[in-house]
């Protein structure tokens, strides 16, 4: 059948936080270049403005429409807590709950647009049962890594006695947080089914989309995808094209370009996890001892009263001011991870932050704090393209030897090296990927 005379319609849902929703938006941008679909693109209404943006700033407003999906309202959490984004962390597990409620809501939107595929999120077993029973094929889309997937399966699903990866395992101790997650999503998500978090890999349709790369991930593909029996397509790192408009981003870069090649470091724990006071003078010390040239990003939660200089040590901001600017506004990572002038990345290991630094060759310097993120290190560290921490004392030692030894060089030639892979399989894997999802919608087509 010629793709340029049929289309297809898909419905895309992520689950309500950025680190789902823009992965999402940039897999819909990608394959609307490669096949005739049209998207609607379904999410609750305060996250709709952002998403928005990303649609008229990629001039895709014939291409992508909105879809309103609602939770059932409470008084503890309002709609403008249906988004994780300045959710207060203690609201989370109530966010996963009050999703639950939307189902009602989904079940109205599907048997309404009748789409011909849905891609939905891990918090939603749900949505893939309902398109399923009407005939709508359904694929599992999860912007993590094939790694993180095998780790956990042989933790929670089968400890296979010959498991390749034990180096990535965690102990009991670091399991914790992923252990409370599990039990809660078994309990309130999956309702008890033996296959816990695994039923949205079960139920996906012939295939699963990973938001990695063969040229990254290759022997973790590999080993998810026999243990898995679906087919994983990986959907490559899905790095998004940043526009530098804000004056404050032009700042930063300004100041980055100042200095000199291969000599700054780049800070930043991504956009839900706050920093203790504990935690911003460990690194305001190693930042201190090490004396290179750093951005350091540090965010507050929406509402508390604080400003840097308080929440740093006490004449920190003084001391550094010739070496590094520390800011609380969003910056441009995508930007500076790409400047000939950054160095390393200390980094929380959220999986966004992990592909792009690999993919623009920067070392990372690994301080995860939970759930997958502890994973993700043990992966960065075991697979030579950055250091995991281990306390953050090691902080201006690790900083040091990164930027200025030749351990440092050995891992940029490495990390470069995984780079040069992921780009040149890219654009493949998207096409792989589109045409996979052409698939199913034809098949679909023809059953009907």
């Amino acid at each position: 059948m010629d793709s340029r005379i049929t289309s297809f319609n898909i419905l895309m849902f992520p689950w309500l936080a950025h680190g789902h929703i823009f992965p999402y938006l940039e897999l819909s941008r990608r394959i609307l270049k490669r096949k005739n679909f049209h998207i609607y693109f379904c999410s609750t209404p305060i996250n709709l403005p952002s998403i928005k943006n990303f649609i008229d700033e990629n001039k895709l407003q014939n291409s992508i429409e909105l879809v309103e999906i609602h939770l059932k309202p409470s008084q503890e959490l309002p709609p403008h807590y249906h988004t994780t984004k300045n959710l207060p962390s203690h609201l989370n597990f109530t966010l996963i709950k009050a999703f639950q409620t939307a189902d009602s809501s989904f079940s109205y939107i599907i048997s309404n647009l009748k789409p011909d595929l849905l891609i939905y999120d891990a918090f939603q077993p749900w949505s893939a049962k309902q398109a399923l029973s009407q005939g709508i094929p359904a694929v599992h889309f999860a912007p993590f890594g094939a790694a993180t997937f095998s780790v956990l399966h042989y933790h929670y699903k089968f400890k296979d006695p010959s498991f390749p990866f034990l180096p990535l395992c965690l102990p009991d101790q670091d399991m914790k947080t992923n252990d409370r997650l599990t039990k809660f999503l078994s309990a309130h998500v999956f309702y008890d089914d033996k296959d816990g978090p695994f039923m949205n890999h079960k139920l996906s349709s012939d295939i699963i989309l990973l938001k990695t790369s063969q040229g990254f991930e290759g022997k973790y593909i590999e080993y998810y995808s026999n243990v898995s029996h679906k087919t994983i397509v990986p959907v490559g790192p899905l790095v998004k094209q940043e526009n530098t408009n804000e004056e404050g981003d032009l700042e930063v870069l300004k100041w980055l370009s100042m200095k000199d090649q291969l000599s700054t470091v780049y800070i930043s724990f991504g956009s839900e996890y706050f920093l203790n006071k504990e935690e911003i003078e460990v690194i305001a010390k190693g930042l201190e001892i090490s004396e290179v040239n750093f951005i350091w990003v540090i965010r507050f939660p929406i509402g508390e009263e604080i400003s840097l200089k308080e929440a740093l040590p006490q004449g920190f901001l003084e001391r550094a001011k010739e070496r590094g600017i520390v800011v609380e506004t969003w910056v441009p990572q995508a930007k500076i991870l790409a400047h000939p002038n950054t160095a390393a990345f200390v980094s929380h290991c959220g999986w966004s932050s992990v592909n792009e630094s690999v993919y623009y060759g920067v070392p990372i310097i690994a301080m995860p704090f939970k759930l997958n993120m502890l994973i993700d290190a043990r992966l960065v560290d075991v697979d030579g393209v950055g250091v995991n921490l281990y306390t953050g004392e090691e902080l201006a030692k690790t900083i040091k030897k990164v930027v200025f030894d030749e351990s440092g060089h050995k891992l940029r030639r490495k990390v470069r090296q995984v780079s040069d892979e992921m780009k040149r399989v890219e654009e493949e894997e998207l096409d792989e990927a589109a045409e996979q999802l052409w698939q199913l919608c034809l098949k679909k087509k023809e059953r009907v």
